[in-house]
């Protein structure tokens, strides 16, 4: 064998795994069928821009020992994530807090807006909230729930909200203060110079091999090295043979405008079905750009089909129960799995540096 191991996907994941690796003096080899490095936090340079090519990535953690760690290898701003909803032409701050409440009801005092929601939580009726539509309303009542809540979810996971299970909204932080920062971490910043500069930095010294498709190539890759650690979708590592893993995708429409600010902020979420996109990133706000002109990038929700990238598992009964039965069959075939699209789970960035760490640890001390 040539490598202690290979790497499938030179994503954040990936790329910390390969960094300890050889740091440990093991030999790796990181491929990925992508042109480029970074998986979906691979930022590029456009008129002096950073454009996050795969959506926006905020780096938040509450960890010191991952805040630490990361900044080891990139110089992070102050940038505080702070985004606002448009419905109808009405715009509110978000995460939900005094300021949403304040533009949506006209109160004043937390005790205001308590009473105000409490009062639309009674006349719904709620009392166990069971999907997704019952949660949402029994934390910020119906009106926020209509307009800020109810659209926008339905077009980013295809599905009525009644449908959809609870625990997908008690992400959503609610605040009865006046403060928009959507991340409670102590921790939060983009790294100056963008992503890829940052895993760039975390593979010097690995070897790495681009535009290549480990499960296209698989006999033949499968003797380079001891071990593999595959960080791709579970299910395609097996051509789908239980039946496909189910996922959202996302198209992304990006467009360089002749202007120095298109919409005054980073992240901008389009709440009514009459518009077909979540929303719009306007990329040079991440660092606080002057540039003359400015990039920006709405962003269209669909089903996932085989072919197109897999964003956001569909975490049902019906999938975990599948994504279990893969990472069985992975594990009895010695495969080491880490990452998102392996796991079958969304995880924040500093989930992903923690769990590539641990893993690490485990496998290598």
């Amino acid at each position: 064998m040539k490598y202690d191991f290979l790497i499938v996907g030179a994503g954040l994941f990936g790329a910390v795994f390969a960094h300890e690796a050889t740091k440990r003096g093991k030999k790796c080899l990181v491929i990925d069928k992508r042109s480029h490095i970074g998986g979906n936090i691979y930022t590029h340079e456009v008129e002096g821009i950073n454009v996050h090519v795969y959506g926006a990535h905020i780096f938040h953690t509450s960890d010191k020992v991952v805040w630490d760690y990361v900044n080891n290898f990139a110089e992070f701003n102050n940038y505080v994530n702070s985004p606002v909803a448009v419905y109808h032409g009405e715009v509110y701050n978000l995460p939900f807090n005094m300021n949403t409440f304040s533009k949506m009801w006209g109160v004043v005092t937390p005790q205001q807006a308590k009473a105000k929601i409490a009062e639309q939580v009674k006349q719904a009726n709620i009392t166990s909230p069971k999907n997704l539509e019952e949660q949402a309303i029994s934390m910020v009542g119906e009106d926020i729930y209509k307009k800020l809540v109810k659209e926008y979810t339905e077009k980013q996971w295809g599905r009525d909200c009644k449908d959809l299970p609870a625990f997908i909204i008690k992400r959503l932080p609610v605040r009865f203060i006046y403060d928009n920062n959507y991340f409670s971490d102590k921790y939060q910043g983009i790294p100056i110079g963008g992503y890829t500069k940052m895993v760039e930095k975390l593979l010097n010294g690995v070897e790495v091999k681009l535009n290549c498709d480990f499960l296209a190539n698989r006999s033949e890759l499968e003797k380079v090295a001891d071990k593999i650690v595959y960080t791709g979708p579970i299910d395609a590592l097996f051509d789908y043979r239980l039946g496909e893993l189910e996922f959202r995708t996302l198209k992304f429409k990006t467009e360089t405008l002749d202007t120095d600010n298109y919409q005054g902020n980073a992240v901008v979420n389009y709440t009514s079905h009459e518009v077909a996109y979540t929303r719009i990133v306007e990329h040079k706000h991440f660092e606080f750009g002057s540039q003359p002109k400015t990039v920006i990038t709405r962003e269209y929700p669909q089903a996932w089909q085989q072919g197109s990238e897999p964003y956001y598992p569909v975490n049902d009964d019906r999938n975990n129960s599948l994504a279990a039965q893969y990472v069985a069959m992975a594990r009895q075939a010695g495969y080491i799995l880490g990452g998102r699209l392996a796991d079958y789970k969304y995880y924040d960035m500093d989930k992903i540096v923690k769990n590539a760490l641990l893993l690490a640890d485990q496998i290598l001390s």
